[in-house]
């Protein structure tokens, strides 16, 4: 048999053997668990040991000594290896997550280089801007032509006004486009900084401690490098070029700021002294002389560079002027038709004018109201717009209006326009002034001779004398002006005399234009939804009304003192009240923004009652058509409001992310009181989706019977046959039991009742009635009509009649036809329509009762 000390080696053999063949598996594999397990099976070892070592002879004291010495060297091992392991683990750990870090900064680092990239190729096109500050230094000179270079004797109001509109422009630009291009500048910045923050992490130079993976990484570096240094090359060269277009910017802007600043002093000094003597007199020796050539030329350039500035500005608002006008002349073609087909259209357009070139007539009156809607436009745009009205309203006038006053409208007209030319010229000159002195005498002799001679009877516009007077007036000041050296005060007299007149007579004709076109479209659109026009033309009849007039003369105050500085004094401070921005809390609002607010609201009201009001006209002239709007109507009338509010809030500057404050006070009215108004309203939408009921249809709703009017917001209107109209509430139209005839397609079944006489052959009878019924075309052939006997009555043969009619509106026109028809029929074939018939016998005692004629008197 083996010792007990052989044993006890042979199990440390294997216990070794074990714990080694499982480091190698497990231990290395795995890391975590290599301190935790080499504890445990060397711990296991120990033991096994002891045991052996007490196994061999437990009386022996040299065994015990020799356990310790190896308890102590296990425990000392044990520990190193813990150590060491846990330096090593530490390290790798280390490792990777330097690596993944490495990784995560290189991965930022190509992100960013890639939308640096970008950036520079899709940011500012430096040399375009350059290019465009060329264009403003030009513009900039063009502007100052006159004023700062090449003065004159005096300076102009008109070239003052003129170069300020385009040093506006110019600043505006220029003060965008330094936005723009401090914004590059500091996204460029931060591109760079962001690079040079990343690309100086010090995670990124921990190399691994394998040349392997050293190498793996080196490469990857040196490719990034080589990525980067292109990018951040145009990085610094983008940086380096906007900045210097960024100091160029600055400095024109400063010069800009400057020359306004100048300009408004020059304006300042003019209009104080605006009475004062600015050149020699008329006939004295000119002291400062330019070609007049030259004047007009850069006269020229400026008037079309503001026109042309004002024009790109406002390219939508000139949109809507077109749309706005093709609008017009369609309504105007379509009310001309109806009054063709109603008989009301004059052969001559007495009082009918309107209706003579619908287009023109649209361009008079759209073109005369949209133009107060142009903030600070230039009097070239002013001059354009006139000058078309103007014609316009000549070819309308053609044939119309008496020769004499014909020719004095034509001759203002080329005055007018010799006039506005006059007003652009931008610079004093003797020539200039001869020519003001020959404009101002010609429309003194047009407007003297034409009081004078003129035939008033004729005159269809009674207030044009007036017009004529002040143009008298004007001119003739001007031309003491223009005598005595003041130059800018006789030009401003000058054009305001012209403007005055043809304002005047372009704002009659547009309100007696409109007049016409609102009373005709009164007459032929007579529904309910008339009231849109906000005035009673029935009332009114062919009389202008006085807010008309008040219209009038607030557009023509506007125009006539726009020639005058002393109305820019008024209109500045205006300006600033209703633009300067107020703050309440939180919230911060302009004056023209709460305007804003309540024009969008009113005309999103005014958009949907003219949808409103052109549908309904449709359904009452096609009342054989079944209406296919119905209460589609409502849906498109809630979107324009709808959308119309939203507007209005955003216009108002309010945020719409605080529409929940609304919501939530409106969820406190409904909970207090609002329950049933929230109820109709959103009763009315479910009607106009689910459309238990159209406009037209004929229902019958808690025993009223009638034609659905109209569906609103809250209530529905009921047209019944007697001629009442009959407000519902919308909820009441769902809640209540809704009898809809026109939805099952207009047909009806009717029940007649007749009675003949016993004795009857009723199967004569029974024919004779079938025959009728097959004869008349309302009556539907399938179903079929029927014809029962219903009962035995008292003194008749009870009969039951059942038909179907094609349409409602037949309902009693055949019911009562085929009365007529089943009683001459009877008539003829001795068929007795028997009436209920009763004797009464009266008995007293045995004796029958006499009868007497009148009663006997009582005795007195």
């Amino acid at each position: 048999m083996m010792r007990s000390a052989e044993k006890g080696k042979l199990l440390n053999a294997f216990i070794k053997y074990q714990v080694y063949g499982i480091q190698e598996k497990i231990f290395y594999k795995h890391p975590g668990w290599k301190i935790l397990l080499g504890t445990f099976f060397f711990s296991l070892l120990f033991f096994f040991s002891l045991a052996s070592a007490f196994g061999q002879n437990p009386d022996r004291k040299e065994d015990f000594k020799v356990v310790d010495s190896f308890k102590k060297d296990f425990v000392k091992k044990i520990k190193k290896l813990g150590v060491e392991g846990a330096r090593k683990s530490i390290t790798k750990f280390n490792q990777s997550k330097d690596v993944i870090k490495q990784e995560r900064l290189v991965d930022q680092l190509k992100l960013t280089m890639q939308k640096a990239k970008i950036y520079v190729k899709n940011g500012i096109d430096t040399n375009a801007i350059n290019k465009e500050l060329n264009n403003v230094k030009n513009w900039h000179k063009t502007a100052g032509d006159g004023i700062f270079a090449n003065k004159g004797t005096t300076q102009t109001y008109r070239n003052l006004t003129t170069a300020s509109k385009i040093l506006d422009e110019l600043l505006a630009r220029m003060v965008l486009r330094k936005k723009q291009v401090d914004k590059t500048e500091r996204d460029l910045v931060n591109f760079s900084f962001e690079i040079d923050s990343l690309n100086s992490e010090p995670s990124l130079y921990n190399f691994p401690d394998d040349s392997i993976s050293t190498m793996e990484y080196l490469k990857k570096i040196v490719v990034l490098s080589t990525e980067l240094d292109p990018i951040d090359s145009a990085l610094r060269r983008s940086i380096t070029n906007v900045r210097k277009v960024q100091i160029k910017i600055d400095i024109e802007v400063n010069k800009l700021n400057s020359s306004n600043v100048e300009l408004e002093s020059f304006q300042k000094t003019l209009s104080s002294r605006i009475f004062d003597q600015e050149l020699p007199y008329l006939t004295d020796k000119s002291r400062y002389s330019r070609p007049i050539g030259d004047i007009v030329k850069f006269s020229k350039e400026k008037g079309w560079l503001i026109l042309i500035f004002y024009l790109k500005n406002n390219i939508w608002e000139f949109c809507l002027l077109v749309a706005l006008i093709i609008a017009a002349t369609i309504f105007l073609k379509s009310l001309k038709n109806m009054i063709v087909r109603a008989g009301l259209l004059n052969e001559d357009y007495g009082g009918q004018l309107v209706f003579r070139y619908p287009f023109l007539s649209a361009i008079i009156i759209i073109v005369s109201i949209f133009q107060f809607t142009f903030i600070n436009q230039p009097f070239i745009l002013n001059a354009l717009i006139w000058t078309i009205s103007a014609l316009s309203l000549t070819i309308i006038f053609k044939g119309f209006i008496k020769n004499g006053w014909m020719y004095f409208w034509i001759s203002m007209l080329i005055l007018f326009i010799f006039a506005c030319f006059d007003n652009l010229i931008l610079q004093a000159s003797r020539t200039e002034r001869w020519a003001m002195l020959g404009l101002a005498v010609a429309g003194i002799l047009c407007g003297v001779i034409t009081l004078i001679k003129g035939d008033r009877k004729e005159l269809r516009e009674k207030l044009i004398i007036y017009f004529i007077a002040i143009l008298i007036i004007l001119e003739a000041l001007s031309v003491m002006a223009n005598f005595s050296g003041r130059y800018n005060l006789s030009k401003t007299l000058l054009i305001s005399g012209y403007i005055n007149l043809i304002i005047g007579i372009l704002f009659l004709w547009t309100i007696r234009l409109m007049n016409e076109a609102l009373f005709f479209a009164s007459r032929v659109y007579t529904t309910q939804e008339r009231k849109l026009f906000y005035v009673n033309f029935n009332v009114v009849g062919e009389k202008v009304p006085a807010l008309f007039y008040l219209f009038l003369i607030v557009g023509w105050f506007i125009l006539f003192g726009r020639n005058f500085y002393v109305f820019r004094l008024i209109y500045d401070p205006l300006q600033q009240f209703f633009l300067n921005e107020r703050t309440i809390g939180n919230y911060s609002f302009t004056i023209i923004n709460l305007l804003s607010f309540f024009v969008i609201i009113g005309l999103s009201v005014i958009v949907s009652k003219i949808v409103s009001f052109f549908a309904a006209d449709k359904h009452e002239l096609g009342k054989d058509k079944k209406p296919t709007l119905g209460s589609w109507l409502l849906l498109i009338r809630v979107t324009i409001i709808s959308l119309g509010l939203f507007l209005a809030l955003a216009a108002a500057g309010f945020p719409l992310e605080r529409i929940t404050i609304i919501l939530g006070a409106l969820g406190v009215g409904i909970g207090l009181g609002l329950q049933t108004i929230v109820n109709n309203l959103v009763s009315g939408l479910i009607i106009a989706f689910e459309r238990p009921v159209n406009v037209g249809d004929v229902v019958e709703i808690g025993g009223h019977t009638g034609t659905m009017k109209s569906i609103g917001f809250r209530s529905s209107v009921i047209t019944r046959k007697e001629g009442a109209d009959l407000v519902i509430p919308n909820g009441d139209i769902l809640n209540a039991h809704l009898i809809n005839w026109t939805l099952g397609g207009s047909k009806k079944r009717i029940e007649l009742l007749l009675g003949v006489a016993y004795g009857t052959d009723l199967n004569l009878a029974k024919q004779i009635i079938l025959d009728l019924l097959d004869e008349d075309e309302r009556i539907y052939k399938h179903p079929a009509p029927a014809v029962f006997f219903n009962q035995f009555a008292n003194s008749s043969i009870e009969i039951r009649i059942l038909y179907w009619v094609r349409d409602l509106k037949y309902y009693m026109p055949t019911k009562s036809d085929l009365i007529l028809a089943i009683d001459s029929s009877f008539k003829s074939a001795s068929i007795e329509i028997p009436f209920p018939q009763q004797d009464i016998h009266v008995y007293t005692g045995k004796e029958t009762p006499k009868k007497t004629d009148k009663k006997e008197k009582p005795s007195e």
